[in-house]
């Protein structure tokens, strides 16, 4: 460090002495940053007759002291953004890996899949999953209210050893069923205490998910687009809900953040941080749910990466803090609520997003929305994407590098060109996106 300085002969006991007083002010008035207490690494579950305030886990998270560190040690350089690599179906993929990891690279995938609900227009969809399957390839599926495509998506895990992502979701009461405490099932109860209002919550979705939905396979979510302003509740009950979702057996996804949410202080409350840490240590059966959309359907890329990528700050605060990067699943992901673009610009961004999501191997998979209904039908211009985001997963891959660099969201700012620009060749549209004025953009550090 710039600071420090070696002493010798008479200096040092006054150096100890001097260094032994700052550390003990500077300990008196710190607080730990990520609240780490004992239990959250022992199973968790509640006993018979105890309620979830009797036995809550956040009960423990206290302000603690600690040491300061003394030494930082230099931030790693970012990694190379991955290889953009394409071949003729089939591709044994088995080889291609082989190969990458003679040249110190690992095999990456699109992890782009869509949204479907009950109703709308998934046609084509089921077909889809199969077919990625066959070739070798991951898909990412999720539904609300229903299993479309998440039931065969189940059948085919079952059979499969490719890790494929499936999401489900319950977003409105059933019909005849009694509505959660909170009165919607997409938000607990914040008049209540974090673990009361987890219990609740959870018992209630847990009491309505699907007879057919299989926990050791699919992905639940029981939150969405929840309340940033109320960050530091919704961490304790987030930790509160892992730990019974867990118990029962099931893989949770927290928040569902709307896109552009949260800010990056709402990473860093103790409580938060110790539930990044939680999660992180579980990176199979608890996940982190984003959104994230452009807000146009004119370019992805508009604002990135404060929309679309925002991912990378919660990567970000987690490697400053020294906390393994979670399990993400971007449960939302598109341009607009009830517009998709044309099918040509469409998969540029779609390229694009694909190539940005293979860096980072805890993003685990993003669902286009939205194959459903209502939205002004969004649904027949979603599907139009089902048989071209199929074709182009089945024959682009990356070659990513492995480990873990320093995160520059400028490495993937402005669009990197791919095989799809030829598709594009004197087209006004293209021509627009590409004159608009992107300029690089450098995050030396996170602003509070």
């Amino acid at each position: 460090m710039n600071g420090m300085r070696q002493t010798r002969g008479n200096c040092v006991p006054r150096a100890f002495l001097l260094g032994g007083l700052l550390l003990g002010v500077v300990t008196a008035v710190s607080v730990h940053p990520a609240a780490v207490y004992a239990s959250l690494s022992a199973p968790y579950s509640i006993a018979p007759g105890q309620t979830a305030a009797s036995s809550s886990i956040t009960d423990t998270i206290t302000g603690t002291l600690y040491l300061p560190l003394l030494f930082v040690p230099p931030a790693p350089d970012p990694l190379p953004p991955p290889l953009i690599l394409s071949g003729t179906p089939p591709i044994d993929f088995t080889a291609v890996q082989l190969e990458l990891r003679q040249e110190g690279l690992s095999l990456g995938f699109s992890k782009l899949g869509f949204h479907a609900g009950p109703g709308g227009n998934p046609t084509g969809l089921v077909d889809s999953l199969y077919q990625l399957d066959a070739a070798g390839v991951p898909f990412v599926v999720k539904s609300v209210d229903t299993l479309t495509g998440v039931y065969e998506a189940q059948l085919i895990m079952r059979q499969s050893d490719i890790p494929h992502i499936a999401i489900f979701r319950r977003s409105i009461v059933p019909p005849g069923a009694n509505p959660p405490p909170s009165g919607n099932p997409d938000v607990p109860d914040y008049g209540k205490s974090p673990a009361d209002a987890a219990f609740e919550h959870w018992q209630w979705h847990k009491a309505h998910f699907p007879a057919e939905l299989d926990p050791a396979l699919t992905w639940v979510e029981t939150v969405n687009e929840v309340d940033k302003n109320r960050a530091e509740w919704l961490a304790l009950f987030a930790l509160e809900t892992a730990q019974l979702a867990l118990a029962d057996g099931y893989k949770w996804a927290a928040f569902g953040w709307s896109t552009g949410e949260p800010e990056p202080a709402h990473w860093q409350s103790p409580a938060m941080l110790a539930f990044l840490r939680f999660a992180a240590a579980r990176p199979n059966q608890v996940a982190i749910a984003l959104h994230e959309y452009s807000l146009t359907v004119d370019q992805i890329t508009r604002w990135y990466p404060y929309l679309v990528g925002r991912f990378q700050f919660l990567f970000m605060i987690c490697d400053q803090h020294n906390i393994p990067r979670p399990t993400v699943l971007i449960t939302e992901w598109g341009w607009e609520a009830v517009h998709v673009p044309d099918v040509a610009a469409a998969m540029e961004d779609l390229a694009w997003a694909s190539w940005l999501y293979a860096a980072y191997p805890e993003v685990k998979g993003a669902a286009i929305w939205y194959l459903g209904p209502g939205f002004d039908g969004i649904a027949d211009q979603a599907q139009r994407l089902i048989a071209p985001l199929m074709d182009y997963s089945r024959s682009h891959y990356f070659g990513v590098t492995p480990g873990r660099g320093r995160i520059d969201p400028s490495l993937f700012a402005p669009v990197t060109p791919t095989w799809l620009y030829e598709r594009f060749a004197g087209n006004a549209k293209r021509d627009a996106v590409l004159a608009h004025d992107f300029k690089p953009l450098f995050f030396a550090r996170l602003e509070p």
